[in-house]
C-alpha cells in the first residue's frame, strides 16, 4: 500500500490592527500547506452578510441618537503607522463646516491617542447602542500606552467603507471622517470658567472630520 497522509483542516483567524480575517490551511502528513477555496467562500459569504447589517443612515438622521450616547460614552478609533488605538470620547459636535457634513471631536494633548491622531489622515466614531458601560469606562480610564485596550474588551474591528481607519465592530451609530481640519486650543481666548477642566494644563486639539459614511449596524 502507498502511503497516506493524514488530512487535518485548520481555520484560523488572524486579526491585525484594523483588520479581522479568516485563512484557512490544510495541512498534510509531511507538512505542506495550501490555501482552502471553500472556506475562503465561505469567508466571502460572511463578511457579506455582515455588511448587510449596516445600513446606511443620514448624519441628519443619526446625530440626535448619536449625541444622546456621546454625553454617555462612545468610542474613538484612530490608525498610525503600525497601531491602532481606541479611546472613550464625551465630547462631539455634529453641523456643517465649509458646505460639508462634518464631525468634530477633541483629543487631549497628554492622551496617547493624539500623538496617533496627529499623524492620521482620518477617524471612526462608534456610539453602541447597548450596554458598553465597561467598556466605555476601561477605554476612558486606561491607555494605550500600557496595553492593548481592544484585547483587554475583546473588542474587534473591521475594514471600512470609506476611510484607512477601521471601524468597531459593536451595535450602534457609526461615522468615518475623513481629517480636514486640525487646531490646537488657545488657552489665551478659553474662558475663564473653562479653565478647572484643564487643572493639568493638557488642552485639546480639536478634529474637524469630513463625514464619508454614516451607518447604523444591529
Amino acid at each position: 500500500m502507498g502511503n497516506h497522509h493524514a488530512l487535518r483542516v485548520t481555520p484560523t483567524i488572524f486579526k491585525n490592527p484594523g483588520e479581522d480575517y479568516l485563512v484557512v490551511f490544510v495541512w498534510f502528513g509531511c507538512g505542506s500547506a495550501a490555501l482552502c477555496p471553500l472556506w475562503l467562500g465561505l469567508l466571502k459569504y460572511h463578511l457579506t452578510e455582515r455588511r448587510k447589517l449596516m445600513k446606511d443612515l443620514n448624519y441628519r438622521e443619526m446625530a440626535p441618537q448619536f449625541l444622546k450616547q456621546v454625553e454617555e460614552g462612545a468610542f474613538l478609533v484612530v490608525k498610525g503607522k503600525d497601531r491602532v488605538n481606541i479611546m472613550t470620547i464625551g465630547w462631539a459636535m455634529v453641523g456643517v463646516v465649509w458646505r460639508r457634513p462634518i464631525l468634530m471631536v477633541a483629543v487631549r494633548t497628554s492622551r496617547f491617542t493624539h500623538g496617533i491622531i496627529e499623524g492620521a489622515d482620518s477617524f471612526t466614531v462608534s456610539a453602541p447602542t447597548g450596554d458598553m458601560k465597561k467598556e466605555i469606562n476601561f477605554c476612558g480610564s486606561k491607555s494605550g500606552r500600557d496595553l492593548d485596550k481592544f484585547k483587554e474588551c475583546r473588542l474587534s474591528t473591521t475594514k471600512a467603507k470609506k476611510v484607512s481607519t477601521p471601524i468597531l465592530i459593536i451595535p450602534g451609530y457609526h461615522f468615518e471622517c475623513r481629517i480636514t481640519h486640525k487646531t490646537p486650543m488657545d488657552p489665551k481666548i478659553l474662558s475663564a470658567d473653562l479653565e478647572k477642566l484643564y487643572p493639568a494644563k493638557d488642552y485639546h486639539t480639536l478634529y474637524f472630520g469630513e463625514i464619508l459614511a454614516s451607518y447604523l449596524t444591529e
